[in-house]
């Protein structure tokens, strides 16, 4: 491997950016695409869909074979409020590959005989996030019902490259959230972000069920794939 593109690999992973070293088959050639340079790369739309699986893989183009190594950080999950949810949520995105925080001001719920496996900071959002920022490689669920906690958090994500961002709540509840963001000088395209309700609609009434229906959708916003019933659609 030339040293400019070990150097360049190297780079990105320490700053938690995602990219890819391409590798020409026939004659070795390396080059190192970041993911912000994706779109303008000859093999855009194949570096593209390694990216969003997170998978190496070999593609053909052209006649010339080549080998995409992917880079990507291992996607994150912070959770707004040490609540049931929670506590069902934080482990089942464990098993899912997701590195889980937890951040809630409330010392009563956040506490480690609560998560005893899950990081956590008895901060405000606007200061535990300060500490650990967003990236296009994080998610974020929103889950105290309380604006106070939550919409610090929230504005903080929308303004961030985070791939998810879920809030939980009516649509009721969602169009005062909408309303208060708007005050904040939000437009239609950033709200537009904004998973809620919460989750994928399969019915979900406990904690766990809800913590399902939470991960299979940042699941699919983390790789990009629409729903059935979205692709039946189109």
């Amino acid at each position: 491997m030339r040293l400019d593109v070990l150097k360049a690999m190297n780079s990105a992973r320490a700053e938690r950016r995602a990219g890819a070293i391409v590798t020409r088959l026939a004659d070795g050639e390396q080059r190192f695409v970041p993911a912000e340079r994706i779109a303008a790369d000859p093999l855009g739309l194949q570096l593209e869909g390694a990216l969003s699986m997170g998978k190496s893989a070999a593609v053909s183009v052209e006649g010339e074979d080549y080998f995409l190594t992917v880079q990507a950080p291992a996607p994150r999950l912070t959770l707004i409020g040490a609540v049931h949810i929670s506590q069902a949520l934080a482990p089942i995105a464990r098993i899912a590959g997701l590195d889980v925080s937890i951040i809630d001001p409330r010392t009563a719920f956040a506490t480690p005989d609560r998560f005893p496996d899950t990081p956590i900071s008895a901060k405000w959002p606007d200061e535990a996030l300060a500490e650990a920022p967003l990236d296009r490689y994080t998610a974020i669920c929103l889950l105290t019902h309380d604006p106070k906690i939550d919409d610090p958090a929230l504005a903080i994500a929308l303004r961030a490259d985070c791939f998810y961002i879920g809030a939980l709540g009516s649509r009721k509840t969602h169009a005062k959230r909408v309303e208060r963001m708007r005050a904040r000088g939000f437009d239609e395209a950033a709200l537009a972000r904004i998973h809620a309700p919460i989750g994928l609609d399969i019915g979900a009434v406990s904690p766990a069920e809800i913590a399902v229906s939470i991960i299979g959708e940042i699941v699919a916003s983390l790789r990009k794939k629409p729903l059935r019933a979205e692709s039946a659609a189109a």
